[in-house]
């Protein structure tokens, strides 16, 4: 069984910063892409960054020059060092793991629950 586990969210005042962390853990043959999405209330999900197993990166047009996304593939971590922040960062952080759990299996994306960041004064 795969558990995709976010921690850090909270509440930061405009122009702070924050940094969200992502756990993956079981019985996993590859993690692939790794990143985070994000939804605000009434908004559906979007895009925030995603990372490959090789360090190729994208993000948002929104977040760029301010999010910075990282991994450590030992220990199946995904983290989102967030600067800057604005009220419209306000959302829902969802984090993904792209994997496979066998060699034969195909991949497939597994979601966190969510952690709430609020940028509010």
């Amino acid at each position: 069984q795969v558990q995709v586990v976010e921690s850090g969210g909270g509440l930061v005042q405009p122009g702070g910063s924050l940094k969200l962390s992502c756990a993956v853990s079981g019985s996993i043959f590859s993690i692939y892409a790794m990143g985070w999405y994000r939804q605000a209330p009434g908004k559906q999900r979007d895009l925030v960054a995603t990372i490959t197993s090789v360090g190729s990166i994208n993000y948002a047009d929104s977040v760029k020059g301010r999010f910075t996304i990282s991994r450590d593939n030992a220990k199946n971590m995904v983290y989102l060092q967030m600067n800057s922040l604005k009220p419209e960062d306000t959302a829902v952080y969802y984090c993904y793991a792209d994997l496979s759990l066998t060699y034969y299996t195909s991949r497939r994306s597994y979601w966190g629950q969510g952690t709430q960041v609020t940028v509010s004064s």
